[in-house]
This record gives structure tokens, C-alpha cells and sequence, in this order.
């Protein structure tokens, strides 16, 4: 029996320390293309806020939209709420309240993270230094998840982190594919083929990086990069690990070791059968933005069903709280 507080708090700590590392990954991959493309590109920071959905949260605390602030924002200002250091503090604070359940080693690690991250706050603005520091949060954010796979019993807490690490992980990709695709390669509101857009091959390939996936799309695919493939690699790949299809089938196999999927695994299964029915080359063309809509809303009924049957608690006739999971 696991209390639903204990798995709400494991849940939200596999999605902080998932949303820690991609946050970083974008950086970086973002930092990289900027250097990479020329001016005339026209390569701006704000797809950067795009992705992450913050832009209202950064234009009510910053008054210009330049480099410095938006990578401030994004990685170490208290004041983001999905910035770098936020998401960290956040799996921090989680994994604190469920010690019990989790290895000491993986505390250990995130508690050196952190404490390295807050003393190098600018290494992490300055261009100089950034890449380091991005790569440092990466492989520490890895070796915690190693951590916790090889270290943790794979019982119902560690379901959860599952879950919510994978449910992290395919919200991230959608929204690379929307954002990253389709400011950078389309700008109009559709995604630009590689074909049709002077720089399509380089910023492809910096959507394939920021998800970690260029060297495994090109090791599957065997072909130039071309939005169709890539498109279909990142949502239909069933052996990479951050396709959205990948992601929802093991998001299904944690649910499956648990009590009362029914609800969930309805709300998997539909955004399943969103994958299965999307005509990926049509895509590339028009309405990516609009079926990336439609997966992202599938994702977040999947939290409101799992937050439905685990973590809302439930209560006896004389007002007992009772553990959900």
C-alpha cells in the first residue's frame, strides 16, 4: 500500500528531474544553432520561451527580450517556474518528503546538483560558460535516472516515477516538434521541409539534438534529414526512447503493475490512437500545430486521470483519509 501523497510526490519527482534535464538539452542544442546559423537566418531566443510555454511569466518579469534574460529565466531565475533551477528545486523538495521510498544515493546526487547549481548561477548566462554548465546538469540529471533504475525496487513507487518521467518526456517532445519545427524551419505557422527552407537540414537536425535523437534517427532511417522522417521518427518510433510512441507504451507497462488503471490507461490508449492516425507527411505540409494541440491535450487528461485515481485522496464515512495507490 502506497499512500497518495507518497505517490503524487514520487509522480512529480520523475517529471521535475525529467523537465530539469530537457530544459537544459534545449539550451544547449538552442545556444549551438545560433552560433551555427548566420544572422541572416533570423534565429531569435524566443522559441526558447515557446517551448516551454513561459512567455506570459517572462514578460511580466523582464521588460526586454534579449539573450541574457531569457537564458536567465530559463535557467536559474527563482522567479521561472519551469526554469532549470525551479524544476530541480522542485524534484528536490519531492524527493525529500519521499526518502523513504527512494534510494539515498539518488538524494545524495540531486542534493550535489543542486548545491552546485546555486553557486555557479552565472556560468549558466555567460555564453562562455553555458555549454558546460548545460552539459553538467545533463549527465548529473542521467546518472540520477541510472541511479534510480539500477538501485530502486521496481515496485509501485517506482511506477510512478516512471510515469510521470515518461509523461514528462512525451509533453517535451510534442513541444519541441511544435515550437522547435515550426518557428524555426516553417515560421508561418507550418513546418518548413529541408527541401524547401535554406537552412531545413540544420535546423532539423537541432530539433533531432535537443531530444537526443539525431544519432539514433540516423542509425534507424539511414537517409538525409527531411521533416517527414523526422516527424515520423519522433512520434512513431516504437524503440526510441523520447518518441512519443515510446514513451506512452511504457507509460502503459508502469500502469499495468498498478491498482485501478482502467481510467489512465483509457486516456493512453487515446492518445495512442492519435499517433496511429496521423498522416505524417500531410503534416509537414499544414496543421501540425493544430494536431500537436490535440496530442498535448491527450497528455494532460492522462495527468487528470491519474491525478483522479491516485492522487486525490479518498475519505471513509467518518472523514479518514484512505491511500489511493
Amino acid at each position: 500500500m502506497l499512500l497518495s501523497r507518497v505517490a503524487e510526490a514520487v509522480y512529480w519527482s520523475g517529471r521535475y528531474l525529467e523537465r530539469t534535464e530537457a530544459t537544459a538539452r534545449l539550451v544547449k542544442v538552442h545556444t549551438e544553432l545560433f552560433l551555427d546559423l548566420p544572422r541572416a537566418a533570423g534565429l531569435t531566443w524566443t522559441p526558447l520561451l515557446a517551448v516551454t510555454g513561459s512567455k506570459a511569466s517572462f514578460d511580466e518579469h523582464y521588460d526586454e527580450v534579449t539573450e541574457e534574460n531569457i537564458i536567465r529565466f530559463l535557467t536559474v531565475d527563482a522567479n521561472g517556474q519551469d526554469s532549470i533551477l525551479a524544476s530541480l528545486t522542485a524534484a528536490r523538495n519531492n524527493f525529500r518528503v519521499t526518502r523513504n521510498v527512494l534510494p539515498a544515493a539518488a538524494w545524495e546526487q540531486l542534493n550535489q546538483l543542486y548545491l552546485w547549481m546555486a553557486q555557479s548561477r552565472g556560468q549558466a548566462v555567460d555564453r562562455r560558460t553555458r555549454l558546460a554548465w548545460m552539459d553538467r546538469v545533463i549527465r548529473d540529471c542521467q546518472l540520477m535516472r541510472g541511479l534510480l533504475a539500477g538501485t530502486m525496487s521496481h515496485d509501485a513507487a517506482y511506477s510512478f516515477l516512471e510515469v510521470g518521467s515518461l509523461l514528462e518526456r512525451a509533453d517535451m517532445t510534442s513541444r519541441v516538434l511544435d515550437v522547435q519545427a515550426g518557428v524555426l524551419t516553417g515560421g508561418h505557422g507550418h513546418v518548413g521541409d529541408s527541401s524547401t527552407s535554406t537552412y531545413g537540414d540544420v535546423t532539423w537536425m537541432a530539433v533531432l539534438r535537443s531530444l537526443s535523437a539525431q544519432q539514433m534517427f540516423r542509425r534507424s532511417v539511414r537517409t538525409g534529414i527531411s521533416g517527414p522522417e523526422a516527424l515520423r521518427f519522433l512520434l512513431r518510433d516504437a524503440q526510441f526512447p523520447r518518441s512519443v510512441e515510446h514513451c506512452l507504451t511504457g507509460v502503459s507497462r508502469a500502469l499495468m503493475e498498478l491498482p485501478r488503471y482502467e481510467l489512465a490507461m483509457a486516456g493512453c490508449a487515446h492518445v495512442q490512437q492519435l499517433l496511429e492516425d496521423a498522416d505524417v507527411s500531410a503534416l509537414v505540409a499544414e496543421g501540425l500545430h493544430e494536431y500537436v494541440d490535440a496530442l498535448q491535450v491527450g497528455i494532460a487528461s492522462l495527468h487528470d486521470a491519474l491525478t483522479e485515481t491516485y492522487f486525490v485522496p479518498a475519505t471513509t464515512s467518518d472523514g479518514a483519509m484512505l491511500a489511493s495507490a
